[in-house]
């Protein structure tokens, strides 16, 4: 658990928490006072919610018991990424799922909306709650839920994928909310939807293909090694002489994605400050490429 416990991992994994409470305050004070559903496990989690408090009569009072079901409908979800991602990025993603089930049982829902336009409310209520998200993306960590799903898919099947899966489940979910509510709550629901998936977009860093070489006159092994072991990428490298210089020089050759960028320099420059590194996006890459999130 070493890959946890310095300050750089402990930085991301604060900020993903801190994201998980941006999120869940988008949804609960701006989304669900007027009545509104979200996407993926979170609109599942409303909408069983919603059979449970208003046609089954079961009163939590002001604990919201969408975040309950939201943790209990990942468990299988963390049991399927645990055997496909990376042990640091469910050790996360399972810290995450568990702190955003409390912060949205526990921030309270307003008896009455805060703002009255709907537009309005879906406007900010998928800025904030996409921008909680996008931050939890960001810092290498998920919510767990359809990310998981897609990407568990894609591994088994290269036809498959997270967008894919994202598809075919909001289909169904708000398929499911025209047939139990009314098609104006299924209209806003979509406009918020697309507010939340269009700033979660602008914050994470995309999942864009890079080309990273690294030039290193010393500790080529070590920064490999390190790569190999904290990212869970494979390295390439070459012995090399540099012209001008005439020294012997070492070039390394890795494929990662673009949020990987950061940890891939303090790494480097960990352990050579002098080391020059040069990034390219969007190799198009055939082949055994590991995807994440």
């Amino acid at each position: 658990m070493k890959e946890l416990l310095n300050r750089y991992e402990i930085r991301r994994t604060l900020t993903a928490v801190f994201g998980t409470a941006i999120f869940a305050a988008g949804v609960n004070l701006f989304t669900v006072p007027i009545g509104l559903y979200s996407g993926g496990f979170v609109g599942i989690s409303q909408i069983i919610r919603t059979v449970l408090v208003e046609y089954l009569h079961l009163n939590a009072g002001d604990f919201d018991i969408a975040g309950v079901v939201f943790w209990i409908i990942n468990l299988p979800v963390l049991f399927m990424g645990y055997r496909v991602m990376g042990r640091v990025f469910m050790v996360k993603t399972i810290l995450c799922v568990t702190t955003l089930t409390l912060f949205m049982s526990l921030i309270p829902i307003p008896k009455a909306p805060l703002i009255e336009e709907p537009l309005a409310s879906c406007f900010i209520g998928g800025i904030v709650a996409g921008y909680g998200i996008g931050l939890v993306l960001k810092e290498g960590s998920s919510g767990g839920g359809l990310d998981i799903v897609g990407l568990y898919f894609a591994k088994k099947n290269k036809n498959s994928g997270v967008g894919r899966m994202s598809l075919i489940v909001n289909v169904g979910i708000y398929a499911v909310c025209a047939v139990m509510f009314n098609a104006e709550i299924v209209v806003y629901s979509v406009i918020y939807t697309v507010f939340y998936s269009m700033v979660i977009d602008k914050v994470h860093l995309q999942n864009i293909n890079v080309q990273a070489v690294v030039i290193t006159k010393k500790a080529a092994d070590q920064i490999a090694g390190e790569v190999m072991k904290e990212l869970g990428r494979g390295v390439t490298v070459w012995d090399a002489r540099g012209a001008y210089t005439g020294e012997e020089e070492q070039i390394l050759y890795v494929l990662l994605s673009k949020y990987e960028v950061g940890q891939l320099r303090r790494i480097v420059y960990g352990h050579n400050p002098e080391a020059f590194v040069i990034v390219e996006e969007g190799p198009d890459i055939t082949g055994n490429f590991l995807k994440k999130l």
